[in-house]
């Protein structure tokens, strides 16, 4: 489908980016296409998340399924003509060539043009959750393994209410007075008082962990370590963590390492990267339902195209059973009817737990099968290959519903197709439809049929009651099925509610996030000017009088026309050191003229911090000044913004829109980051030392171990290995003085 827009795109010599949902079907389709757009002269990269290739049909590799795939550095990929990759490489490697000092070491062109594969999923499931890269803030807590202890000892209903339809949890009064009895509060105390307000955190969190997160369909527990399941492919997001201290409840809870919280270093939406891209277009076989959503955020229209061929799958009514039990077995009987009838099944189910409960009923009845779930996402090629073959019994979460086609055995399209088995309505219309949509494909025969228990989750969040209350009127059994167009519309209605309000949740998150953008834009344009190796000499007299007219200004009078002249010396010293000029000298100026002469004077001290340095070394330190107080400051912003967003939506019990408040404080905060880059910046270029000089350019962004909330790029996480140095030691520098007296300075480690 995509082949014609991205050959014609791809002549600009600009790059063209073609981007799925997973590495398999990146490679997949580098393999694939690549054949073609080598024999039209384009060259083809493909970026994972821990490696890159070019592809190159004279070369021969040991594993044959990394055919014409020949290894490159991830910047060689992305200058080729054509790049396959996923949405999260995408994005991470865009924040990650805003975390760096050298130009070098950037990877990826100006963004030119975009092709999505699955575009609902990727432009709308996934973009609820912005990208995020992380550094560690601060020391792992017992806090998390004591308030996971007191958690698991309050019963449900009498301690804590569940609020299923929200997904969140409370304490009843009776809960909190045991939660303070067991934690230890005073009697008399309360958890909630100003001095225990620490506290509240790790018990909301240690709630909400227990009570609403579940082993094996929210996460696994793998190697000790726990693993978020992506809800809409059922891939496991290797890397990704919970925020606000959320993940180390559910480790705390599982009784495995608590691992350090983390702070945001650098972010950015799903939303806010692709509208970067100067053309994006995309496909899917569902993307109808959410046309006004691609037009509102992306101003994509959505055009529907007729199939190649008539669509002749049968799709059934859905079964509507009394419990969960009795829908498994009914799942079963199918399951047996259609492979007598020598038909392939694939069962799709939402969660691990599932497809392994469901795994493990076929074994008790000896039905041979194959499951694919994020634990054997290694196996997923193989399993897919023979999902079309006679009698053939595939069990999928919902990672075998995009992207996967199933091809059918020669004679299996006579005896019916590919026969789909929905085990649980999904919260999002499109997700079944997808599921629907691996049979039936290119005017092949298939059919299709949902199972459905008063006990699944989107049934239990909305009428689950009243269908439930009909069946016991009529006196169903629970392996009982109903089958009616009510229902099926019922259930319709239920999904298209979720829908709405995960759109109101998306909506929410890119009009906070614009904010946001409008900081990230001019800091990230400002560094990047910094990297590319400007000079800066310009930038630095720009902030230098900046400061010194913020200095003069704070210290004057208007009404009186008068300025307190020793208190404007007070703070220049504090900045610049090594004044020359007296109070005598500038007495009886008037502002502009204080002004002027205190400019002359910081140039001066400016001209003697660059005799220090060798010749033509003075635009580097500036540069490396600049970048050191900018990613400082820049993690400090991007955690106080954090912290506004998650406290602004008490604003609205003041009758204020949260979002307003937002903007404006928001406005505020990022005045003040300007504010806070000049002061530090004339603070620190003044007391560089000439050491710095000969050191790699290091800041914030680049000494920490940085993790991502999507899978790991290990080749691509910076970390380093220090040797401790005593302030008496010889300095490692070689300068023959101790470390105190050069690198171990106080001046030297603000600089550096």
């Amino acid at each position: 489908t995509a082949t014609l827009a991205v050959s014609l795109n791809a002549l600009s010599g600009r790059g063209v980016h073609v981007v799925t949902v997973n590495d398999y079907l990146v490679k997949r389709d580098t393999q694939w296409m690549g054949k073609i757009y080598d024999y039209l002269g384009f060259t083809v990269g493909c970026v994972q998340h821990d490696s890159a290739f070019i592809y190159d049909a004279d070369y021969i590799s040991d594993d044959e399924r990394m055919a014409f795939l020949r290894p490159v550095t991830r910047r060689e990929a992305y200058e080729a003509d054509i790049t396959n990759a996923t949405n999260n490489e995408l994005g991470f490697d865009y924040l990650r060539d805003n975390m760096v000092v050298d130009s070098a070491n950037l990877v990826q062109r100006p963004l030119n043009y975009a092709i999505v594969d699955e575009v609902d999923n990727i432009l709308i499931d996934e973009a609820r959750t912005p990208l995020i890269i992380s550094g560690p803030a601060g020391d792992a807590t017992d806090r998390y393994y004591q308030f996971a202890q007191i958690i698991k000892q309050l019963r449900k209903e009498r301690e804590y209410d569940v609020d299923v339809k929200h997904r969140s949890a409370t304490l009843t009064e009776q809960g909190i007075d045991k939660v303070e009895l067991l934690a230890g509060i005073p009697a008399g105390e309360s958890i909630y008082d100003e001095r225990y307000v620490e506290l509240t955190h790790y018990l909301e969190q240690a709630l909400t962990a227990h009570a609403i997160y579940v082993r094996d369909k929210d996460y696994i527990v793998r190697d000790g370590e726990v693993i978020i399941i992506d809800e809409f492919t059922g891939r496991m997001m290797v890397g990704r963590r919970y925020s606000e201290g959320l993940h180390q409840a559910i480790e705390a809870k599982e009784n495995v390492r608590v691992r350090r919280q983390n702070v945001t270093m650098a972010t950015i939406t799903f939303q806010n990267y692709f509208r970067m891209y100067n053309k994006l277009a995309g496909m899917t076989g569902t993307a109808e339902t959410e046309s006004e959503e691609f037009f509102r955020i992306y101003n994509l229209p959505v055009v529907t195209i007729p199939t190649n061929k008539d669509m002749i799958r049968e799709d059934g009514g859905d079964l509507v059973f009394k419990s969960e039990l009795g829908k498994f077995t009914a799942v079963v009987n199918e399951i047996e009817e259609m492979r007598a009838a020598g038909r392939p099944v694939l069962v799709g189910t939402t969660s691990i737990e599932k497809s392994e409960e469901l795994s493990q009923m076929l074994k008790h009845r000896g039905v041979e099968h194959s499951v694919l779930n994020a634990k054997q996402h290694e196996r997923e090629a193989a399993i897919v290959i023979e999902a079309g073959k006679r009698g053939a019994v595939t069990i999928a979460t919902n990672m075998a519903g995009r992207g996967t086609d199933i091809q059918l055995e020669e004679g299996i399209a006579n005896l019916g197709g590919l026969h789909i088995i929905g085990t649980e309505r999904h919260e999002s219309r499109r997700i079944d439809n997808q599921l629907r949509g691996r049979a039936g494909r290119q005017g092949d025969p298939g059919s299709s049929r949902f199972f459905v228990s008063l006990e699944d989750e989107l049934m239990r969040r909305f009428g689950s009651e009243r269908i439930g209350g009909l069946m016991d009127r009529i006196g169903m059994e629970e392996d009982q099925p109903v089958e009616h167009k009510w229902i099926s519309k019922s259930i319709e209605s239920a999904q298209t509610k979720v829908e709405g309000h995960n759109f109101d949740r998306r909506k929410h998150v890119v009009e906070y996030d614009d904010v946001m953008n409008r900081h990230r834009e001019v800091i990230y344009t400002d560094r990047r000017k910094i990297v590319a190796g400007e000079d800066v000499h310009e930038k630095v007299i720009e902030l230098i009088d900046a400061e010194i007219n913020s200095i003069v200004d704070a210290q004057s009078d208007n009404r009186e026309r008068s300025i307190d002249l020793e208190a404007v010396l007070a703070a220049y010293d504090a900045l610049i050191p090594e004044r020359t000029v007296t109070a005598d000298d500038l007495n009886g100026l008037d502002r502009d003229e204080l002004v002027d002469r205190l400019i002359d004077e910081a140039e001066v001290a400016l001209d003697n911090v660059a005799a220090k340095f060798p010749d033509g070394a003075m635009p580097k330190v500036e540069r490396q000044v600049l970048l050191m107080v900018i990613d400082k400051l820049w993690v400090d912003h991007l955690t106080a913004m954090d912290d506004l967003r998650q406290g602004v939506g008490l604003q609205a019990y003041g009758q204020k829109d949260p979002l307003v408040v937002y903007k404006t404080e928001g406005y505020r905060m990022y005045a003040q980051l300007q504010q806070n880059i000049q002061h530090d910046v004339v603070r620190s270029v003044f007391r560089v030392q000439p050491a710095v000089a000969q050191q790699p350019v290091q800041t914030r962004l680049t000494t920490t171990a940085a993790a991502t909330n999507a899978p790991d790029d290990s080749s691509n996480s910076v970390q380093r290995k220090t040797t401790k140095v005593g302030p008496n030691a010889p300095c490692p520098c070689g300068s023959g003085k101790k470390y105190k007296h050069c690198h171990g300075s106080r001046v030297a480690k603000i600089a550096s």
